[in-house]
């Protein structure tokens, strides 16, 4: 999730908070070519445009943060405090999609409310100001990720809506995927945590394999990002990688730099073509 006022405001910012390679919409073996979207925090039509204007040329659509249930987006009037103004993120679709073009997707992702008539009432008001797609957490913003996720919910919001759906919550195993899909009805699943500790959920391998952390770290020298980023998926990834003990989980997290990073990957796991492909 990107500040968009931070985004817009700094370029250090726009540095830090997003980069990409082409590698990231590259077509897959069957032709398809993958989508990249951007997702921004925002309570402002305008910022939110702007931002969506910037970053536009190298992502595919930018998607509405009004999910977020931390302390601090609330009070900022963002993330999950948008579910009590349908009305201005209305404006802010809008505005985005008056930016962008009918090339680009605009969309939103939300929690469910306690009172499900309340959300069903809002996606119709975002359904009308032409978003393309939603996405539905199962929980309300106040329920922890302890707390199962509300598939029935989701299903039944499915049911009212005229927008493709994507259902999210615990999405962080192969068979979860398709049981939410069986569940939800929905066009298809949208994972957080479960994708930053195993990036080939969506290829229906149940454990991080070696090989992920292999390539990340090779990709991550030819298209360098932020090292606390780096830092930060790397330590999820290596989480899900069988025989990953705790001590060694606070040796990477000692790791300084990227050549610390490199060392410790080498180390533990090998780095397999990894200078072969570096070089090419």
């Amino acid at each position: 999730m990107i500040l968009a006022h931070e985004f817009i405001r700094s370029s250090v910012a726009r540095d830090s908070d997003f980069t990409t390679c082409q590698l990231e919409r590259q077509r897959t073996p069957d032709g398809r070519q993958h989508a990249l979207v951007a997702q921004f925090a925002s309570s402002d039509p305008t910022e939110f445009a702007r931002a969506a204007e910037l970053i536009a040329p190298w992502v595919d659509g930018v998607d509405l943060n009004c999910g977020c249930p931390q302390s601090w987006a609330i009070k900022e009037g963002i993330g999950c405090s948008l579910m009590q103004r349908p009305e201005v993120v209305a404006e802010m679709v809008k505005s985005a999609r008056a930016r962008l073009g009918p090339s680009k997707t605009v969309s939103v992702k939300i929690r469910i409310s306690k009172d499900l008539s309340e959300t069903q009432r809002w996606v119709r008001v975002v359904e009308a100001a032409g978003v393309n797609f939603i996405t539905i957490h199962g929980r309300t913003k106040s329920q922890r990720s302890s707390t199962p996720p509300d598939y029935e919910a989701i299903r039944s919001l499915i049911a009212g809506a005229k927008v493709p759906i994507l259902a999210n919550g615990d999405a962080n195993h192969p068979s979860v995927l398709a049981e939410i899909i069986k569940k939800t009805c929905a066009a298809g699943t949208m994972s957080a945590r479960g994708i930053l500790e195993n990036p080939t959920v969506f290829a229906s391998l149940a454990v991080t394999p070696v090989e992920s952390v292999q390539k990340f770290m090779k990709y991550a020298v030819k298209h360098p990002i932020p090292f606390p980023l780096l830092l930060h998926h790397l330590s999820e990834m290596s989480a899900g990688v069988k025989g990953m003990n705790k001590k060694e989980k606070s040796r990477l997290m000692a790791c300084r730099d990227l050549f610390d990073a490199i060392d410790f990957v080498e180390e533990k796991w090998g780095l397999g073509d990894f200078h072969d492909q570096t070089k090419s």
